[in-house]
């Protein structure tokens, strides 16, 4: 058998019943009623016209003159809070065992978020049966705080000095064991580079026969300048002639 396909007819927007797009309108965001939800709003205000003066004949409402609060809105009282220091006012019940404000202290009220320091109360000593063993409160003492035993304390450290003793002491030698001077330095010339030796020696003597060499104490080295640079030299006096005859003057004795 054969099989028959079913056409698709394509469907006209014409035909359709619902509504069209512009049938859908969103809230508006000009004005206050009716307004957009979801954006943000500017004050709105209503301008009315002017009513004639008889509409007012039976109007007992005060005039703009009066002052209004700015605390007043539209939608009630806005402020913080604000208090008024008025006369104590009387109780309708003179027998009534009310608190005054001057009861209360709430300064003595512990706050749980605060910290509190350590609070003491001092009383009168209870008293005892003569069959109690209590001690005195002299009988009592706390542990010192000098020295290097102290607890809950930081202590400073601490040295003792005492004498030296023979037995049991850390100058006894138990196992009997050589010293650091009982070992023999190995000269350092043995396993590295040697250095330079010098010797010191007396002087030889001289041999009789008379030589012409200076001794060490002729030799001026200071003086010598072909090594070094030098500064220069001058030297002061008269040029005298050699054939100028010398002047001589008589002095009275």
């Amino acid at each position: 058998m054969e099989e028959h396909t079913e056409r698709k007819i394509p469907m006209i927007a014409a035909k359709e019943t619902g509504p069209g797009p512009g049938r859908y309108n969103l809230p508006p965001t000009v004005g206050f009623v009716g307004h957009d939800y979801t954006k943000y709003s500017s004050p709105a205000y209503s301008f009315h016209g002017r009513t004639t003066h008889s509409a007012h004949l039976s109007d007992c409402s005060p005039g703009p003159r009066y002052y209004v609060e700015p605390c007043l809105t539209r939608f009630g009282r806005s402020a913080g809070p604000a208090y008024s220091i008025l006369a104590r006012g009387k109780s309708a019940d003179n027998k009534a065992t009310v608190p005054g404000p001057g009861v209360y202290k709430p300064e003595k009220c512990l706050i749980p978020t605060h910290r509190k320091p350590p609070s003491y109360s001092m009383g009168s000593r209870t008293r005892y049966r003569s069959v109690d063993q209590v001690p005195a409160p002299n009988t009592y003492s706390l542990p010192p705080v000098v020295g290097p035993r102290v607890p809950l304390k930081v202590s400073a450290p601490s040295f003792s000095l005492s004498g030296r003793t023979h037995r049991g002491g850390h100058s006894e030698d138990l196992s009997s064991t050589p010293g650091p001077a009982h070992y023999y330095q190995t000269d350092n010339n043995i396993y590295m580079r040697r250095g330079p030796a010098y010797s010191m020696l007396g002087r030889h003597q001289t041999s009789k026969s008379s030589s012409g060499a200076p001794g060490p104490g002729a030799y001026s080295p200071e003086k010598v300048t072909s090594g070094k640079s030098k500064a220069p030299a001058y030297s002061m006096g008269i040029r005298h002639s050699e054939y100028t005859t010398p002047l001589i003057v008589e002095v009275p004795n």
